[in-house]
C-alpha cells in the first residue's frame, strides 16, 4: 500500500481516537509539549504546540512522510532530476540562491544564476545612477505576487526608488499605478516567462506608449524567451535579464523575476533575502524528519486536511508589512496543491489543498475572528509574528504582541459559558511562527519554508506541485471571447451569448 492510499485509514483512525480530546488536555499530559513541540532555524521559530495530535498521531505523520521516500524526494529536487514529470522538466529554484547540491544539473544551474544575478547588479546600479526615481514592474501571477510581497515588506520609506506593481488587464489598476508619476522619471520592467501572456502585453504596451520616447531607454524585460521583447517592444539584449524552465513561476522571485526587489531595497539586501532562503534549503535538505521544519509544517497540513478534513486554512501576520503573505502564499499554496489528479494520471483518494486565505492582525479581529472563534467550521491558521519591531512605537507593538498571544490561547482553549452566546468551544488549531526580526534574510527563510512544506505535501498526496494546467482553459476561452465581445464573431454557449448581449450594450 502506497502512502497516499494509507493516508485516510492511517490518519483518520487517530483523528477518531483524538476526537475528544482538547489541546490543554494535550498539554496537560506532556508538560514538555510547549518547548518539545517547537524548532528553529536561523531567524525562524515555529511553535506546533497548538495543534490537535499527540504522540502517536505524530510517529503516524512522519511514516506517512518516510514511506513515501520524502528525504529522498527532496534529494532529487535539489539535484536536478526532473521530478516535474507532466512537463519533463527539472526544479530548480534552490539553486538559485544557493549551491546546497553538487550534482551537475545543480551546479549548471547555479552558474547560470550567479551569471544572472550579476548582470542584474550592473543594471540595478545604472537605474539608481540615472536620476529615476519610480519604476513600475509589470506581470501577473508569480512574475507579481512574490515581488510585490518582497517589497511591500522590505521596502523603506527613504529608499532611493520607488517601485510600483501593474498586474491587473483592468484599465483602472494602470490609472491608479501611473497617477503621480513622472514618466520622464520612470522605468518600466516587464516580466513574464513565455512573453506571451495576455495581461503583460496589453499592460507592457500600455506603459510602453506612457513613458514615450523614455521608453527607449528606460524599459527593461525579464523572460525565457530572450527574444520576444526585443521584437514586441524593442528592448535590447543588455536590458533584458533571463528565466529558464526549470523555474516555475510561484517559485520565482528567487531569480531575475526579484529584479524588482533589488531595485527597491539594494542588491545586497536582496542577496541577504537569497541567503536566508538558502540557509533554509539546507535545513531542509539535511535535517532528519523528526527535526525538519518544513517537514513538522506539512504534517501539519496533512493531519488538519487528510485527517481532520478541515477545508480552509487562514495565514494570519501580526505585522502589517506582511499584509500580502495571504496573496502570495494563495498562488504558492494552492497552484501547486490544487490537483486532483496523482502523478501516474490515477484519481487522488480523498481531498488536497485546502483554500488558503488571510489577513493582517489586528485588523482581521474585528471582521471574520467572529467565524474562527464562534462558527460552525474550525478553520486552521498559522499566526506569524515579528519579535524585534523596526518603529519607535513600543507600546504599540507589546499591544501587537499582546493579541497575538492572546487569539491564539483563545482559539486552543476557548471559555465556556452558562450563556451559548458567549460560549467559545476553542479547540481551533494553530501553528504561530515567530521572526526574530523582519529582514531579507528572515523572510527569505519564511518563504522558502513554505516552499518546501509545500512540495512536502506533494510527495504525500503523490501529486505534482510543479504544473499548473488548471489556469489554462480560461486564458483560451478569454482569447476565442475576444472577437465576440467588438462583434466580430459569435462564441462561446448560449449563457455566454446572453452574456455578450448585455455587455455589448455598454
Amino acid at each position: 500500500m502506497t502512502a497516499p492510499d494509507r493516508i485516510d485509514d492511517t490518519l483518520r483512525a487517530h483523528a477518531a481516537r483524538l476526537r475528544d480530546t482538547r489541546n490543554a488536555d494535550l498539554v496537560a499530559r506532556d508538560p514538555g509539549r510547549a518547548t518539545e513541540l517547537a524548532l528553529r532555524v536561523g531567524p525562524v521559530y515555529a511553535n506546533f504546540a497548538r495543534q490537535s495530535y499527540d504522540a502517536g498521531a505524530l510517529e503516524a505523520l512522519f511514516g506517512l512522510l518516510r514511506a513515501a521516500d520524502a528525504p529522498g524526494r527532496v534529494r532529487a529536487m535539489f539535484d536536478g532530476e526532473k521530478i516535474n514529470l507532466t512537463e519533463d522538466r527539472a526544479v530548480l529554484h534552490t539553486a538559485l540562491r544557493g549551491d546546497a547540491s553538487n550534482a551537475p544539473p545543480a551546479r549548471a544551474a547555479h552558474a547560470q544564476a550567479l551569471q544572472a544575478r550579476e548582470r542584474m547588479r550592473a543594471l540595478v546600479a545604472s537605474v539608481e545612477d540615472s536620476g529615476v526615481t519610480d519604476v513600475v514592474s509589470v506581470g501577473i501571477g508569480g512574475s507579481d505576487l512574490g515581488p510585490r510581497l518582497a517589497v511591500d515588506a522590505l521596502q523603506r520609506g527613504d529608499a532611493r526608488l520607488r517601485v510600483h506593481f501593474l498586474s491587473n488587464v483592468d484599465g483602472h489598476a494602470a490609472q491608479r499605478v501611473l497617477a503621480g508619476l513622472d514618466p520622464a522619471r520612470t522605468a518600466g520592467i516587464l516580466i513574464s516567462k513565455t512573453f506571451s501572456t495576455q495581461e503583460t502585453l496589453l499592460n507592457g504596451r500600455l506603459l510602453a506608449d506612457w513613458l514615450g520616447d523614455g521608453a527607449a531607454t528606460r524599459l527593461y524585460a525579464v523572460s525565457a524567451n530572450t527574444e520576444r521583447p526585443a521584437d514586441v517592444f524593442g528592448i535590447p539584449p543588455e536590458r533584458i535579464l533571463p528565466m529558464w524552465d526549470w523555474v516555475g513561476g510561484r517559485y520565482s522571485l528567487w531569480s531575475a523575476v526579484g529584479f524588482p526587489i533589488a531595485l527597491a531595497i539594494g542588491m545586497d539586501a536582496f542577496e541577504a533575502f537569497l541567503a536566508g532562503a538558502a540557509e533554509m534549503d539546507v535545513h531542509v535538505l539535511e535535517a532528519p524528519l523528526e527535526r525538519n521544519l518544513a517537514a513538522w509544517h506539512a504534517i501539519t497540513a496533512l493531519w488538519n486536511r487528510s485527517a481532520l478534513g478541515h477545508a480552509t486554512q487562514a495565514v494570519l501576520p501580526y505585522d502589517d508589512r506582511l499584509k500580502l503573505l495571504s496573496n502570495y502564499l494563495q498562488q504558492l499554496v494552492m497552484e501547486s496543491l490544487g490537483k486532483s489528479t496523482r502523478r501516474d494520471g490515477s484519481p487522488v483518494a480523498g481531498d488536497t489543498v485546502p483554500v488558503w486565505w488571510g489577513g493582517v492582525g489586528t485588523d482581521t479581529q474585528h471582521s471574520f475572528f467572529q467565524a474562527l472563534h464562534q462558527g460552525t467550521s474550525i478553520i486552521p491558521a498559522d499566526f506569524i509574528g515579528v519579535v524585534r519591531g523596526d518603529t519607535p512605537h513600543v507600546e504599540n507593538h507589546r499591544a501587537l504582541h499582546a493579541n497575538l498571544l492572546a487569539q491564539t490561547e483563545a482559539f486552543a482553549n476557548g471559555q465556556a459559558s452558562d450563556d451559548p452566546h458567549r460560549a467559545y468551544a476553542g479547540g481551533r488549531p494553530t501553528t504561530t511562527i515567530l521572526l526574530d526580526a523582519l529582514t531579507p534574510r528572515s523572510l527569505g527563510a519564511l518563504l522558502a519554508l513554505y516552499e518546501h512544506s509545500v512540495y512536502l505535501q506533494s510527495v504525500a498526496w503523490d501529486i505534482n506541485a510543479f504544473d499548473q494546467f488548471g489556469v489554462e482553459l480560461g486564458k483560451q476561452l478569454a482569447n476565442r471571447l475576444l472577437p465576440a465581445l467588438s462583434g466580430e464573431a459569435e462564441a462561446g454557449d448560449p449563457v455566454t451569448r446572453a452574456l455578450l448581449a448585455e455587455l455589448r450594450k455598454g
